[in-house]
Parts: structure tokens; C-alpha cells; sequence
């Protein structure tokens, strides 16, 4: 058996751009007679991952980043448009609620259904249904059709089967979003206990609480490629401090529509990363912050740039005014400049760097644009900064 469970190389999903039923004719019809390729919609692009047996990865991101579409490629139940995709070992999935039961048969009927197909029958599966009907825990139900069922009975139907398989790879989608909370507690048991005895574990969520505490890697999708991907807690404090950039960009965006104001931060680059992705470094490591600001009246804006911890407190501010830096501005009163960090001695952690046009006089603040930064490192040391410090023995010479 491989211990690569699953390995992703480029891989991407497309769909044909169809909005009406003509559309999928003329698709049909370029596809069969003139061999011209058809116009789609990539979904998924450039996704590469790697599992090996006992990891755990979480995979996060918006609605429609496309993570049910890579889990449903690594089930086989999508192929892929491009790429490739090697999976190893027995997979059990649980994907969109209800999916692989029959609606019209029963609970116990589709027990045996679902066992048929990971090969379990006979004497093995009479010996496990007490198991399975136990763990679903639906009483009366459990000889009803699936399609009486509620969402949370499904689910609770889907995991029970899973619980007494215990494939190679679990693969599972959003499944504690569905259900009760005590079966939620139950489930989160069960696949602690599934890790700590050698299993792997693929999960899709929008808690990040489920994803730190159940996986040691995450993969952040963002608009169907591979934001970030690495240690869960990294990539966890990422993604949720985007979102909040996100939401305040949101709330400011009325005063900042249709550049109003006074003074206005274009564009913000740390280093080479566009938009509003984190800059990942190693500790130690220097970085540039690269800005571009405009004034609407000709006059010189005081440049301040902050750095503060993922949970808001300060670690370091500067200003242009400060340092004797006068900035530029050519004749649309644009004005681009770069403040470098050659050596900031950051302790590893998620941190946020802002940036904020003040008036030439610099005392009113304008506008506010943040960047986030993850700085990574093995250091036992705690805080936020490394300080420059020496032992010294008694004697007081230099050790």
C-alpha cells in the first residue's frame, strides 16, 4: 500500500458554459461535427496536494472556492478536465446529503446497499448492522424510506455506515454543519479515535474550530486555486484574518467609492503578493511594503504604516513624517513608494500590516488599507518580537 493516499498534480475541473438548452446543443454540435473546442468555465485550476496515510487535511475557503468539486474528484465521482489525480486505498465519503442512498428503500435496505459496494456481505455485515443501526441511533426510522428522513437522519445514516467500515480515507463534507449537537460531539469522537489509530482524514468545514482541532494540515481554496496551504494553524489565521479584511473593505467601501476621499490607498503589496492573499515568510526574513496612494487636492499625505498581531495588538508604527520622507506625487497626484523591513525580528505568528494616508499636517486619518502576514519559525521564544539580548555570569564579563 502506498503511504501517498492521494497526490494532486495541476489539477482542474471545467465546466461548458450552458445557460440555455441551445446552448447545449451548439456545444454538442462544435464537439461531434466541427471539433472546435466548446467555451467553459474553469471551476477548479492548478490544484496540487499530497496526503499521506495518518494525515489529516482540512480544506477551507468561500462558497464556491470549489471544494466539494475536488472532494468529488477525489472520490470518483468527477473526472478531471486537466491534471492528474492518484488515489490509493479504500475511500469512504460523505459528500452532499443523501447522495449514493435509494429514497424510496429503507434505511436497513440501503445499509445493505452501501456494505455491497465496499465489499462487505454475508456473515460480516449481519454481524455489523446491530453496530451500524446502534451508532445512527434513528429508532423506528431505520426501517422507514430514506426519503422520511430528516437532513440530520441522513447523515446520521451516511456516518453509521462509515463508522463500521473505517476505509483508508475518509473523506467528508461539511457532515457537522448537519444534526444535532450531541451527534456532532458523537462524530467528532468517533474521528479522533479513526486518526489516532491510523487513519486518514480529508474534511471540507466552515468552522475553523473543527478544522484545527480535527486536522494538522488545511488547504485554503480562494476562487478555485490554492490560496495557501501548510500548517492548519497558519493557514487557519490566514484565512480568517482575509475574511475580516474583507468585511472591513466592505464597510468602507461606500466612503472610499468613487475616490472621495481626500487622500486614498490605491494599492498595497507586501513584497510580490497581489490583492489581499497573506505574505508568508520564514522568521528572520525582511519584506517590502509597496504602496500607492493618491491625494485629490495636489497636497503631500502623511504616509503611516503599522504592523499589529492577528488579535489587534501593536507591535510596531511609522510614519513618513517621522523618518524626513517627503513623497512625490506626479502630475494626477498619484504617489508610489516602498518601505522596506530588512531585518523586523517578528516572532512566528499571523499578523496584519496597515496602512493609512494621514493630511500633510498629520493628524487626521483618511482611509485604511491591511494586508495580512504570516510569519513562520520553530522559535521556543514567546512575544511578539525578538529583542537583542547577551548572558552575562556573575563576574559580569561576557559569557
Amino acid at each position: 500500500m502506498s503511504e501517498v493516499l492521494v497526490r494532486t498534480e495541476g489539477l482542474g475541473k471545467s465546466y461548458p458554459k450552458s445557460f440555455h438548452h441551445r446552448d447545449r446543443i451548439r456545444a454538442l454540435w462544435r464537439l461531434l461535427v466541427s471539433r472546435r473546442e466548446i467555451a467553459s468555465t474553469a471551476v477548479l485550476s492548478d490544484v496540487s496536494i499530497e496526503v499521506r496515510r495518518g494525515e489529516s487535511l482540512g480544506l477551507i475557503g468561500a462558497n464556491g472556492a470549489g471544494k466539494s468539486t475536488l472532494l468529488k474528484l477525489i472520490s470518483g465521482v468527477l473526472t478531471p478536465t486537466t491534471g492528474t489525480l492518484a488515489v490509493h486505498g479504500e475511500v469512504g465519503a460523505l459528500l452532499e446529503l443523501g447522495a449514493g442512498f435509494h429514497l424510496e428503500h429503507t434505511g436497513r435496505e440501503n445499509i445493505m446497499m452501501t456494505a455491497a459496494l465496499h465489499g462487505m456481505t454475508g456473515a460480516r455485515l449481519n454481524a455489523c448492522m446491530p453496530t451500524i443501526i446502534e451508532f445512527a441511533d434513528i429508532g423506528h426510522y431505520i426501517d422507514e424510506p430514506v426519503k422520511h428522513y430528516s437532513s440530520g437522519m441522513v447523515v446520521r445514516l451516511g456516518f453509521a455506515i462509515i463508522a463500521v467500515l473505517k476505509p483508508d480515507l475518509l473523506i467528508t463534507d461539511e457532515v457537522l454543519a448537519v444534526g444535532d449537537e450531541a451527534f456532532q460531539k458523537k462524530c467528532i469522537r468517533w474521528m479522533q479515535d479513526y486518526l489516532d489509530d491510523g487513519g486518514t482524514l480529508i474534511l471540507v468545514s466552515h468552522s475553523m474550530y473543527h478544522i484545527q482541532k480535527l486536522c494538522r494540515h488545511a488547504c485554503w481554496l480562494r476562487d478555485g486555486r490554492v490560496a495557501m496551504s501548510g500548517d492548519v494553524f497558519d493557514v487557519t489565521q490566514a484565512y480568517l484574518a482575509f475574511q475580516e479584511l474583507k468585511l472591513a473593505a466592505q464597510e468602507s467601501g461606500a466612503a472610499r467609492a468613487g475616490g472621495k476621499l481626500e487622500f486614498m490607498v490605491e494599492d498595497v503589496q507586501l513584497d510580490d503578493v497581489e490583492g489581499e492573499l497573506p505574505l508568508v515568510i520564514e522568521q528572520g526574513k525582511g519584506f517590502n511594503v509597496k504602496l500607492r496612494l493618491r491625494s485629490r487636492d495636489g497636497r503631500r499625505p502623511v504616509i503611516a504604516v503599522g504592523i499589529v498581531r492577528a488579535d489587534g495588538t501593536p507591535v510596531y508604527g511609522v510614519s513618513s513624517e517621522m523618518d524626513g520622507y517627503q513623497p512625490a506625487l506626479d502630475s494626477t497626484g498619484e504617489t508610489r513608494c516602498t518601505l522596506c523591513f530588512d531585518d523586523p525580528q517578528l516572532l512566528p505568528g499571523s499578523y496584519t500590516v496597515r496602512v493609512h494616508p494621514l493630511d500633510p499636517e498629520g493628524l487626521r486619518v483618511f482611509d485604511t488599507v491591511e494586508r495580512p502576514l504570516v510569519v513562520r519559525g520553530s522559535t521556543s521564544e514567546f512575544g511578539l518580537v525578538r529583542l537583542a539580548h547577551r548572558w552575562l555570569p556573575p563576574n559580569g564579563e561576557m559569557a
